[in-house]
């Protein structure tokens, strides 16, 4: 007994120290003044096994990055879901959540087929070119929640409470709070505040898997989580596996707090692929206590899902791209649609998993997670918006911490080279040209080594008759890369004068606006068509 107790101890020093590893992991994914981040910061997308099987089926190769999800397959097969009890960080803050929530619903039978029904549809739909794991892999809604949710949140609440003390509180209260808003501005705080679309929506997702808690334990990873499935899958192999006793054959008592509810009461058996190992029917047992050891498998019960479920479920995995490839809303041209820089064109949309760890980095937070404006199927993906915030030429960090590659990790030489989109200028709004009026600004900030943006010496007639000399804007195409600055400084309200249109835009500029003025914008009108 004693030896059982310490092993479920153990699971709970696993929980709390893969836990504290993931929030680690989700700080260093963050500016620190450096432009190489030296840590495997994606490492639990990496261990992924459900986002490795996606992506191999999406783009029908392997992706090197994800070799340690067989490590986790590994160990599942040895150990069953070993990976849901003791390592996944969801699955912890959903012990947690239990114990203040109080779980009022027994476990459901029918319900346990939802997980394996998505398991399907996703891995079918990746198959035929449509990528939905984002949308149900548990560390994509924990990570994408807590980046453009819960951390800007906390992060705002800190600053909120330390910034009035600083202005209106005595001088002594100020020198006395200073250090600790140091301490918390070094280890937990990020390096700046960050605002994101879709933060309330990205955020209630991840609330809404948290209050499933009051429906049953676990009810996320028992009920609905496709990795859960899939990981479940593979324990029906595996080795180590509970020994009952001898009275445990009318004994029921352990079965109400089994977390996974993977006693089954009426065949009063087992099922081996949704025990989690937690060892809380060892510790709860009144009799003779049951044992865990290594057993060859033996499934008495099949898996929660009929053949017809499952046929229905592959018919949907198939129907989903097809209707996506269908769909007139991604017909339409979107000039200001801007992908990071690195993204593959080809392959992007099969690739990302949706996770944000590249808007986490973002030292300017300009990327922001798309909601429809490249369908349902790019909903979450990232783009970027220079209005907002622009790429910062020397910085490669969203290539670094993309854990499928589909942000290529770019060297320096390449990132300068990247072309993200070309920049127009609306001679409309642009005020040497609509208002008569000298600005430079966007010729200021314009990082290239040859400034992309010059300027044509012109004389103009102002309206009282005046006549002066104004220097008027121009891009050149070859050298414009598309970063987003010069939009982002404009110091217009509103929609900046100038504006960063994506290369890949077939219609011409002045649908949109961005009319041609001379030569010079003849030439940049050529290279955006």
């Amino acid at each position: 007994m004693a030896t059982q107790i310490t092993l479920r101890t153990c699971r709970k020093l696993s929980q709390v120290l893969f836990l504290f590893l993931f929030l680690l992991l989700f700080r260093l994914t963050d500016y620190s003044g450096l432009d190489e981040i030296p840590y495997a910061v994606n490492i639990f997308f990496r261990w992924d096994p459900l986002v490795a099987a996606t992506v191999l089926l999406a783009t029908k190769t392997f992706i090197s990055l994800l070799l340690p999800s067989l490590v986790i397959i590994a160990l599942t097969v040895v150990f069953g879901r070993v990976f849901c009890g003791w390592i996944c960080p969801m699955g912890t803050l959903l012990d947690g959540a239990g114990k203040v929530i109080h779980p009022s619903l027994q476990p459901n039978r029918l319900l346990r087929l939802v997980k394996y029904i998505l398991l399907a549809v996703i891995l079918t739909s990746s198959l035929f070119g449509l990528q939905l794991v984002g949308f149900f892999d548990p560390f994509s809604i924990l990570i994408r929640g807590m980046t453009v949710g819960v951390d800007p949140v906390f992060n705002l609440l800190v600053s909120g409470f330390f910034d009035p003390i600083y202005r209106y509180a005595p001088q002594w209260l100020s020198n006395l709070s200073e250090p600790i808003y140091t301490a918390l501005r070094d280890s937990v705080l990020p390096h700046r505040q960050s605002f994101f679309l879709l933060s309330t929506l990205s955020t209630s997702i991840l609330i809404a898997v948290v209050a499933l808690e009051k429906l049953g334990k676990r009810f996320w990873c028992r009920n609905l989580c496709p990795l859960g499935a899939l990981l479940a899958i593979f324990s029906r192999f595996s080795l180590f596996r509970r020994f009952p006793g001898r009275s445990c054959k009318e004994c029921q008592h352990c079965a109400p707090s089994c977390r996974m509810g993977a006693f089954d009461p009426t065949s009063r058996h087992i099922r081996h692929e949704e025990c989690n190992l937690c060892m809380d029917c060892v510790d709860n047992c009144v009799n003779q206590p049951s044992r865990f050891r290594f057993l060859l498998p033996d499934n008495r019960l099949q898996i929660d899902i009929s053949r017809r479920a499952f046929i229905g479920a592959g018919l949907a995995g198939m129907a989903l791209p097809l209707l996506s490839q269908v769909n007139a809303g991604d017909r339409l041209p979107r000039p200001t649609l801007l992908r990071p820089p690195g993204a593959d064109a080809e392959e992007f949309f099969s690739k990302c998993v949706r996770c944000g760890e590249c808007m986490k980095v973002c030292i300017q937070n300009a990327l922001q997670p798309c909601f429809m404006e490249s369908g349902y199927e790019g909903m979450f993906t990232p783009r970027l918006i220079p209005r907002i915030g622009y790429c910062e030429l020397n910085c490669t960090l969203c290539g670094q911490v993309c854990p499928t590659g589909a942000i290529h990790n770019l060297s320096h030489s390449e990132k300068k080279a990247f072309v993200i989109g070309r920049a127009v200028f609306d001679k409309a709004r642009c005020l040497p040209f609509a208002d008569n009026s000298p600005c430079i600004v966007c010729e200021e900030h314009c990082p290239t080594h040859d400034k992309a943006i010059k300027f044509e010496e012109v004389t103009v007639v102002k309206q009282n008759g005046e006549s002066i000399d104004l220097r008027q804007p121009y891009v050149i195409p070859e050298l414009c890369i598309g970063c987003g600055i010069c939009e982002n400084k404009c110091p217009l309200p509103g929609h900046s004068a100038v504006r960063v249109l994506s290369t890949s835009t077939t219609s011409g500029d002045e649908e949109y606006g961005y009319g041609a003025y001379n030569e010079k914008d003849n030439l940049q009108k050529r290279s955006m068509s």
